[in-house]
């Protein structure tokens, strides 16, 4: 059977579960179009203002609307913002003081936050530069939430806990919201005041709820993958309780600043219509996952998550086995990418990373990975970590491309 044949019979195999997520896009896009008519969204809501960016009425807006739909009491949704892990940093610098403690409770964080944090680099003004410490409850044998060990965890110093949504570069399930909501419950029964906060990158829309609506504090994440629909040029964003997210912004900018300021630029109109096309490029990736995932367990390879198994991020991991199938794989991502297809993805040291990495993003916006995305951490077992793809059939077309590489 060759490789069309197998995707065409993967196809016809999932077409129940991408019935579901057509259900579930649907749910999103009307709590997103809520919102839209809630705050009267309106073209006057496009333009934008240079320089400080005092009164931007479009970010005023744009922030409303996005507490709105995670369900939160406030956002702050800022160009400025590098990337997922600068908002996350923010979050993290603004709420945490010397002699506090953050605990990461789902294993060990991913590898940007690793120098944040203060786990590797020095010099930099990591966390641990600044007196605070850092706890990390690993995850059981079989990768999972070590529930049993979280249940007494929290700590007087234990100020943040930190909660990472999204698998990163490790071999485990993802967390649910439902996970989220039960990791919430246990911290606050030994601790009210102790910060919940969720790194939510790769993880926007995949449920019909985000973390902040079933009692996370804060979250935080990158612009430019899910939120931004594939369309939004730059930023990040921070959410949940007002004060938690005015003081991440105070680090973004300043004290008295805050949320204040951040012109946009005249981004404003791409933020809204990335926003708006959010949900549906989203569940668009969700297919692309089960098809890759369906594809190579066909193959033998060992998949996570499993191919009929609920996706709980865009991202789908498969265990090739050999750093010679890691590269081919993504060259052949590459070379089917609707930019930069002619380049040569090759291992190299990445800012942030810990190993080289190997990554195919031949995407419209640098670092989105919105458009179908391959990368991996050049290290046993040598496993390929697949992201995005505005719709299914051009994951097809990649995919068949890379078994043949392979």
């Amino acid at each position: 059977m060759d490789c069309s044949q197998q995707l065409q019979e993967a196809h016809t195999a999932l077409l129940p579960i991408f019935s579901a997520i057509d259900t579930k896009v649907k749910q999103n896009l009307n709590r997103v179009l809520g919102a839209y008519r809630q705050y009267r969204v309106g073209v006057h809501h496009f333009a934008s203002v240079s320089g400080y960016g005092h009164d931007d009425l479009g970010r005023e807006t744009f922030d409303r609307v996005f507490a709105d739909i995670v369900g939160a009491q406030a956002a702050a949704v800022r160009v400025q913002f590098v990337s997922g892990t600068h908002a996350i940093a923010c979050a993290l610098y603004g709420v945490l003081r010397p002699g506090d403690e953050l605990l990461a409770v789902a294993g060990a964080p991913y590898d940007t936050l690793e120098e944040v944090i203060g786990l590797r680099g020095e010099g930099q003004g990591s966390l641990l530069d600044f007196g605070i410490t850092y706890r990390q409850l690993d995850l059981t044998e079989t990768g999972e939430i070590d529930w049993e060990g979280l249940a007494t965890a929290i700590g007087p110093e234990t100020r943040v806990v930190s909660i990472q949504r999204s698998c990163g570069y490790c071999w485990r399930q993802s967390l649910a919201i439902a996970d989220i909501e039960r990791i919430v419950k246990l911290v606050k029964a030994q601790n009210p005041e102790t910060i919940c906060l969720v790194d939510n990158c790769y993880g926007e829309f995949i449920e019909t709820r985000e973390p902040t609506a079933v009692g996370a504090d804060l979250i935080a994440g990158s612009l430019i993958k899910n939120p931004g629909g594939t369309i939004a040029t730059a930023g990040g964003y921070v959410a949940g309780r007002a004060d938690l997210v005015e003081a991440a912004t105070c680090r973004l900018t300043a004290p008295g600043i805050g949320s204040s300021g951040g012109a946009t630029f005249e981004q404003n109109r791409l933020l809204f219509q990335g926003l708006f096309l959010a949900p549906q490029m989203v569940g668009e990736a969700m297919k692309g996952n089960h098809l890759t995932a369906l594809v190579f367990d066909r193959l033998g390879y060992p998949v996570n998550p499993a191919p009929m198994a609920p996706r709980r991020d865009i991202i789908q991991a498969v265990k090739l086995g050999s750093r010679e199938k890691l590269i081919a794989f993504c060259r052949a991502i590459q070379q089917h990418s609707p930019v930069g297809s002619y380049l040569d993805p090759v291992p190299a040291p990445m800012p942030g990373y810990e190993s080289q990495l190997v990554m195919a993003g031949g995407t419209f916006i640098d670092g989105s990975t919105s458009e179908f995305s391959a990368d991996g951490p050049l290290r046993e077992p040598y496993i390929v970590f697949c992201q995005g793809g505005t719709h299914w059939t051009h994951v097809a077309i990649a995919l068949e491309a890379a078994i043949e590489a392979m």
